[in-house]
C-alpha cells in the first residue's frame, strides 16, 4: 500500500508489480504531485551504489486510505515509518481490530524504523515485531546490534520481538523474553547489488515468522535471502 501520482511513471510500477502478482488493489492514486524519482549508479567493481534522489511532492498514504482496507483479509500487517503520526492511527486502528478476536485470529504487525527522526520513535512501541536499522542503532550511540537491542529494549512494547541487521555481522533478536539469538550474514561469492537487500532481509524474517518458524530460523532464512539478492541484479531469482 503506497501513494503513486497519475502519469507514466505509475502505470509502469502498477504493471511491474501486477507482472509479479503484487495485490495493488491498496495502491492510492493522488490527483496531483509528482512521483519521487531514484537514479542508481552500482559500481560493478566494489557492489557499492550512489544514489541520486528527488523526492517529488507526492502526500504519503493517510489513516483515511487505510480505513478502506478490509482487515478481516489480512493476518499480518507491516508498516515502513514515514509520516509517523498517520500510522500510529493505522496500527490503533489494528489493535481495536484485534481486541475483539481470539488470539488465533488477531492480526500480527511490524514496524521498521530506519532513519533517526524524532518523530519516527513512537514508533518502536507499536508492532509485534520492531525492525531498527544500524543507522538508527548508531544514532543512539550503540556499537554492535547486541548491545542496540539491549539498550533499546524499553521502547518496545511487551512481548515484543526486537530484530537488527547489522550488515556484514549478520542480524541479530531479542524474543518476547528477553533472549537473544544471532545469525550470521550469508555474503554471495561475487558482491553484485546490494539495493533492496535490508528490504528483503525484512520480507524473509516476516514470511518466515508468519510461517511459524522459530525467530532463530526466521533469522537464518532472512540473512540467507538477503545474501543471496545481493549476488545478482534486482530481485528476479532470489527464490
Amino acid at each position: 500500500m503506497g501513494s503513486l501520482a497519475p502519469g507514466h511513471a505509475a502505470d509502469f510500477v502498477l504493471a511491474d508489480l501486477r507482472r509479479r502478482g503484487v495485490d495493488v488493489r491498496h495502491a492510492v492514486l493522488q490527483p496531483g504531485g509528482c512521483m519521487p524519482t531514484s537514479i542508481v549508479i552500482a559500481s560493478a567493481s566494489r557492489g557499492t551504489r550512489t544514489i541520486l534522489h528527488a523526492s517529488g511532492n507526492l502526500p504519503d498514504v493517510t489513516a483515511r486510505d487505510f480505513e478502506r482496507v478490509d482487515l478481516d483479509r489480512y493476518r499480518w500487517i507491516h508498516w515502513e515509518a514515514r509520516n509517523a503520526a498517520e500510522q500510529l492511527r493505522m496500527i490503533q486502528r489494528v489493535e481495536e481490530h484485534n481486541r475483539a478476536l481470539p488470539p488465533a485470529r488477531r492480526i500480527r504487525t511490524s514496524v521498521e524504523v530506519e532513519k533517526p527522526r524524532e518523530e519516527l520513535l513512537p514508533l518502536l512501541a507499536h508492532g509485534d515485531v520492531v525492525f531498527i536499522s544500524k543507522d538508527l542503532a548508531k544514532h543512539f550511540g550503540y556499537r554492535s546490534a547486541p548491545e542496540a537491542l539491549r539498550g533499546l529494549r524499553g521502547r518496545v512494547q511487551p512481548g515484543a520481538t526486537l530484530i537488527c541487521a547489522w550488515a556484514e555481522e549478520g542480524a541479530d533478536a531479542m524474543g518476547p523474553g528477553g533472549e537473544l539469538v544471532h545469525a550470521d550474514a550469508c555474503p554471495p561469492e561475487t558482491l553484485v547489488d546490494t539495493l533492496g537487500a535490508g528490504d528483503t532481509f525484512n520480507a524473509a524474517v516476516i514470511f518466515a515468522l508468519s510461517g511459524g518458524q522459530s525467530l532463530q530460523d526466521a533469522l537464518n532464512f532472512g540473512c540467507r535471502i538477503a545474501g543471496k539478492k545481493c549476488g545478482i541484479q534486482g530481485y528476479d531469482g532470489i527464490v
